[in-house]
């Protein structure tokens, strides 16, 4: 039974609203994990009494996209994992296609839909193999990462999927995407509207951090800091100029952006986190 062969791992962050789309979407013969990044377990119990084929484990701390689905697909005993995003909204033959293109391939590492972001089509019009693809709808066929793990857990957000695609692609594992699977994305909207300045803080700080991280690993140190001492520039002129305008809201942007990327620089870890509470 197709209900058996996999699970689908959703990691959320005060996603109250945006994540109820995302599972009324959802077949509910299909199990899914759902990992709260908070300690929110009111959130728990709502979605649990709602929807009687989800399990909700409440992380007590934000640990990020990476951690946060590491310890889902933990969980998992199916074949197969779809990870998802709370603000992804599934087709109702979604699931179905990949089981389909599932059979087909079998020696898959990830299969991934052909809608990207925000609705646009990449274009591709046949099953293809690919380097890399976007980590809102990964489609995991768990006994190929046996040997190679999932997410580096040194990353809190961004980039970790492109990293673990390289690893994929280096162990020589396959990736495709199949244009009949079809996902829609809002895209940066994982989180609540009410969230959004603080997520734009978080989101500047960790893509700094992530970018840095993820280029010293495969390049090193010395090639990373010189690709990025335009940056480290322009972040460093940017906070000054906002400041002396009194233009709060970008002066906060670009400190967040060179605070990241010198905490990467000086190999720390990737510790900012929004809101500074659960």
């Amino acid at each position: 039974m197709s209900q058996n062969k996999i699970t689908i791992v959703i990691t959320s962050y005060k996603s109250e609203e945006k994540i109820l789309s995302c599972l009324e979407s959802i077949d509910h013969q299909y199990k899914v994990i759902v990992i709260e990044n908070s300690a929110n377990e009111d959130f728990k119990n709502k979605i649990e009494k709602k929807y009687t084929n989800v399990e909700c484990l409440v992380a007590g701390e934000n640990l990020g996209y990476a951690k946060g689905n590491n310890l889902g697909l933990s969980k998992v005993k199916t074949k197969y994992s779809l990870i998802l995003n709370p603000d992804a909204i599934l087709e109702k033959e979604t699931i179905k296609n990949f089981l389909i293109t599932a059979d087909k391939i079998k020696n898959f590492a990830i299969i991934a839909p052909a809608i990207q972001e925000s609705n646009l089509e990449t274009g591709i019009k046949s099953i293809t193999e690919v380097d890399s693809v976007k980590g809102f709808a990964m489609f995991f066929n768990l006994d190929e990462f046996r040997n190679i793990g999932f997410f580096d857990k040194n990353f809190f957000i961004y980039l970790e999927e492109i990293d673990l695609c390289r690893r994929l692609k280096q162990n020589n594992k396959k990736i495709f995407i199949d244009p009949s699977i079809i996902i829609s994305h809002q895209g940066g909207s994982s989180h609540d509207d009410k969230y959004n300045f603080e997520m734009e803080l978080s989101r500047n700080w960790h893509w700094m951090w992530s970018s840095f991280y993820f280029s010293k690993k495969y390049n090193g140190f010395i090639f990373s800091l010189i690709t990025f001492s335009k940056k480290i520039i322009s972040s460093l002129f940017k906070s000054f100029f906002y400041f002396i305008t009194m233009n709060k809201p970008k002066k906060l942007i670009y400190f967040f952006r060179l605070s990241g990327l010198f905490n990467s620089i000086i190999g720390k870890s990737s510790w900012y986190r929004p809101f500074n509470n659960n």
